[in-house]
């Protein structure tokens, strides 16, 4: 191991004695001995206690698309703080921020501001209920919408015989009360034609569909830009609301988000991580006529929410990437990381694909990239697991979980490209390696499918 985490490690133990797992999520541990703790972060870079410095291509799962304590942000931020916490009252920024968001964001005729994602699902989805008198919904295999009861449901394709039959659709975790399960159908993304099957025996029942136009904890995988507008149209034609989730998509993949990069229109859209750089806000934006529902009828609000601090945080945030080529020089940079990975792969024979957007991209090790959520699961990923664990003790801060899509930031910059290739290509050099030991011959399996009898050189020359 290339990092030293002593510190890190005597942390947990106390923390753990005060926190579950040591910390305040689940997805920030990642075992006894490697979860880590930060110290400080700046720009596309960060410091843990132990004083290991990574290029962070995780970025908060998002939100930091200017890069951690961008000084302009936290200085309007620091500004917001001088209005006060909170009042239980309405300040004039969150026009403003609505403006933005209206003028960048097609179709938000109207806004309503939330603390996260979660909450802003949980608010678009009980608007779309109310609005249709219906109470079921439909999502996609591989989709996530937030920690919240309505969304905690998936496809149970670990033990589907026949990836054409329909899987049992099971509880993500525990607690989550068995009688939602009839509200919920679920169908395979980018797969119009069985979204239709369900609608017609049971729109009657359904008040939305809720698609991410990218699979934000799926490899990035990408909506096919046929059936998201196929999609659009089951909506419209069957009388149920479209929802589409852009918590990570949104203000990232462009100006209007992927909504303006595919060419639709939801009725209700959802927005947050990258829209404050990091500081917890999110909104629920949609049609007028929908909208206006809050207020009259439908329940919306919160202590927290529309704080004057982030709200000064998102005005800043997003008047940057309206007014600069950011959005743009990240995508670039992503295009660039992914062109000097393949360059390295390829002169091992590995075959590999990306799926996603540059500005989030999920890496896939086999020729083509995944289109839907079965294409991952019943695909090998140990490579990946493996190679991340190495990237990381090499100061390249990426998901260990291959789910997650590859973030970068504007502070992303010549420097922690060179930083990263050159830390890929050692860490694929030892995965590769690691091969000979046999607890990595599951992927030669897929190798040899993809490229014939024949392993990479490297990995042939390690095994001599």
């Amino acid at each position: 191991m290339l990092r030293k985490l002593e510190k890190s490690n005597t942390h947990f133990r106390k923390a753990v004695q005060r926190l579950p797992l040591g910390v305040s999520s689940n997805f920030r541990y990642w075992g006894d001995d490697k979860t880590i703790y930060v110290k400080r972060g700046e720009g596309a870079r960060l410091w843990d206690i132990d004083g290991n410095e990574y290029i962070d291509y995780r970025l908060g799962y998002g939100p930091a698309i200017l890069g951690h304590c961008h000084p302009e942000v936290d200085a309007a931020a620091r500004e917001g703080q001088k209005v006060g916490t909170v009042y239980a009252l309405g300040t004039e920024k969150e026009l403003a921020v609505a403006d933005l968001i209206h003028d960048m964001m097609p179709g938000a005729d109207l806004v309503r501001f939330s603390n996260s994602g979660t909450e802003a699902v949980m608010a678009a989805l009980r608007l779309a209920r109310a609005v249709t008198g219906r109470d079921g919904y439909v999502t996609f295999e591989g989709s996530y919408h937030g920690v919240f009861d309505a969304a905690m449901w998936r496809a149970d394709i670990e033990n589907l015989a026949d990836l054409n039959a329909e899987p049992e659709i099971i509880t993500y975790g525990k607690g989550i009360p068995g009688l939602i399960r009839s509200l919920v159908w679920q169908v395979p993304y980018n797969n119009p034609t069985r979204l239709e099957d369900v609608l017609k025996k049971n729109a009657s029942k359904i008040a939305a569909v809720l698609i991410e136009p990218i699979l934000g904890n799926c490899c990035g995988i990408p909506s096919q830009p046929e059936a998201i507008k196929a999609i659009r149209e089951l909506c419209t034609k069957y009388g149920v609301l479209m929802i589409v989730d852009e918590v990570k998509t949104g203000f990232r993949v462009g100006k209007g988000g992927a909504q303006e990069y595919y060419g639709v229109r939801g009725d209700i859209f959802t927005v947050a991580k990258a829209m404050g750089n990091g500081y917890p806000i999110a909104a629920v934006c949609g049609r007028e006529d929908l909208m206006r529902h809050y207020g009259r009828g439908v329940v919306h609000g919160g202590t927290y929410t529309a704080q004057a601090m982030s709200l000064a945080a998102a005005e800043k945030t997003l008047t940057i990437m309206r007014d600069t080529p950011v959005l743009a020089n990240i995508a670039e940079y992503g295009r660039k990381m992914q062109t000097g990975m393949s360059r390295i792969l390829n002169a091992r024979g590995i075959a590999h694909s990306f799926a996603g957007h540059p500005s989030m991209g999920g890496l896939f090790f086999r020729a083509a990239p995944p289109v839907n959520y079965r294409d991952w699961k019943t695909s090998d990923y140990s490579f990946y697991d493996a190679l991340a664990a190495n990237l990381i003790d090499r100061g390249v801060l990426c998901e260990p979980d291959s789910r997650e899509p590859w973030f970068i930031s504007s502070e992303h910059d010549e420097r922690c490209l060179s930083d990263t290739l050159k830390a890929f290509e050692s860490a694929v050099d030892v995965t590769l390696d690691q091969t000979k030991t046999g607890h990595q011959e599951k992927f030669w399996v897929t190798m040899q499918a993809e490229f014939g009898d024949k392993k990479p050189a490297a990995q042939n020359a390690a095994a001599e």
